[in-house]
């Protein structure tokens, strides 16, 4: 089965700034181990919400809006699109990203195949 981790993070860019060089070089490299780890066929991290742009149809006609749709603490900061045996293991991966210990969580969501 397909799982989705979306990443959340705090949403405060302050927060990385915090980290000294080597810490922030140590975290990378905890994403980058966790993109080529077995299963993980996809993934990539995003634009902070503040790029976004909110698409909506309305009587036919496309309306956009900058910004995220709805304004929380937590933002979609990145994803990774794992191919496991059961939720369990991807509970297990999800439990590695960096972002579950600092303040952001992982939603672990199963894909519809088809």
């Amino acid at each position: 089965m397909k799982y989705m981790l979306l990443i959340h993070t705090s949403g405060n860019p302050d927060e990385s700034g915090s980290l000294s060089e080597d810490e922030q070089k140590a975290i990378l490299a905890e994403y980058m181990a966790i993109s080529e780890a077995a299963g993980v066929v996809g993934g990539d991290q995003l634009q902070p919400a503040a790029t976004a742009t909110t698409v909506r149809v309305q009587d036919g006609q496309a309306l956009t809006t900058d910004g995220p749709f709805a304004e929380t603490k937590e933002e979609l900061g990145g994803y990774y699109l794992y191919e496991a045996d059961d939720l369990d293991s991807a509970i297990e991966l999800a439990a590695r990203i960096p972002a579950a210990r600092s303040g952001g969580a992982v939603e672990v969501r199963p894909i519809v195949e088809r």
